[in-house]
């Protein structure tokens, strides 16, 4: 059972939601979840899947786009899966969008379209970890689970004055956290939490005048709040290297090849190349008159630098593997490839 002090931070916190909570074509507000609104779960999973590791603002078009062309978790398991990647194209990690269709698919096969309403039960669905499970039980189905994101561990750090540096804090930011969460309108906390991180406790300039939980707060007590959470330093970020190649033929259309299921941009439809490594080698998808571009493409990745050469040439007198897809002109969407082949197509077209 909690007490009073824990009892005191969360109705406080929850009373500044129901003034201040953000306005998101995902969420159900406090106003309406009080009227007997519930929440669609397949809107909490599809945001929370496309939330992991960006931003609020990236994801909001990308919501939209979904949402209107699959309105329900049924309307997308039937979608192809190139059409699904094609709209996830720029959003990054698209491993996400791969599970994201598996799973559609068994929430529709095997649960009767229905999102399990429990922890356990949906981490069992491909592509769903533990915070997954936790936001949706919690935001969708108000079950006392406890959401642990990179807010929620600030909030928590601050709060109780913790200098153990993450990811090792990890396990005694959630037991605060799990202290903390209320059994009534436990989802409503969740979203307090996670709001309250991503407007007033931010990462700099915390504006702790404005915090409804600046009373309690041991960091603000104690002057730390800005130190605070800690991390363990990050190793720096290896550069590879690599090349592609662009051929478009006589008539306009262009050549390109489905990456690996397995592996980055798994599954996505890009330009042929190299491996990407320290010295990658030189090897046309086809013989033809290659010509290197000037310039070069750079993108990051979460753990290396990417810095690419592109190739180009014409292809009308050359056979093309049959690997190889050949997409028509009026098919191709630059839209479509992920960031970095898009990159390498802007540096081609600006030729």
């Amino acid at each position: 059972m909690r007490d009073s002090a824990e009892l005191t931070v969360s109705d406080a916190l929850l009373e500044w939601y129901d003034r201040h909570a953000r306005e998101m074509p995902w969420r159900t507000g406090p106003a309406d979840r009080a009227a007997g609104i519930r929440p669609d779960p397949y809107r909490v999973w599809l945001s929370e899947v496309m939330l992991q590791q960006t931003t609020v603002a990236a994801v909001r078009d990308y919501f939209l786009r979904f949402t209107t062309r699959w309105p329900t978790v049924q309307a997308l398991a039937a979608a192809p899966a190139e059409q699904v990647m094609g709209e996830w194209a720029g959003l990054g990690y698209y491993a996400r969008a791969r599970n994201l269709l598996k799973c559609a698919r068994a929430v529709t096969q095997d649960c009767d379209g229905r999102f399990p309403d429990s922890f356990d039960a949906l981490l069992k669905l491909p592509g769903i970890g533990p915070y997954t499970a936790a936001a949706i039980s919690a935001i969708a189905f108000d079950q006392p689970e406890t959401v642990l994101d990179g807010n929620v561990e600030r909030v928590m750090a601050r709060l109780h004055d913790i200098h153990d540096p993450l990811p090792g804090s990890k396990p005694l930011l959630k037991e605060k956290a799990s202290a903390l969460t209320p059994a009534t309108r436990p989802g409503d906390y969740a979203q307090a939490v996670m709001d309250l991180g991503a407007t007033i406790c931010t990462p700099k300039s915390p504006t702790c005048g404005n915090c409804p939980l600046r009373d309690p707060c041991q960091s603000r007590v104690a002057g730390t709040q800005a130190d605070l959470p800690r991390k363990t330093p990050k190793k720096p970020k290896p550069t590879r290297y690599g090349h592609v190649y662009v051929a478009r033929m006589a008539d306009g259309a262009m050549v390109l090849e489905r990456r690996p299921d397995k592996g980055l941009l798994g599954g996505m439809l890009g330009w042929p190349g190299s491996e990407w490594n320290d010295a990658p080698t030189e090897r046309a998808p086809f013989p033809a008159n290659w010509k290197m571009l000037p310039g070069e493409v750079r993108h990051t990745f979460t753990h290396f630098h990417l810095i690419l050469r592109i190739w180009t040439t014409d292809a009308a007198d050359h056979d093309v593997p049959e690997h190889l897809t050949v997409v028509d002109k009026h098919s191709f969407r630059p839209g479509d490839l992920p960031t970095v082949m898009r990159k390498a197509y802007d540096l081609w077209k600006g030729q």
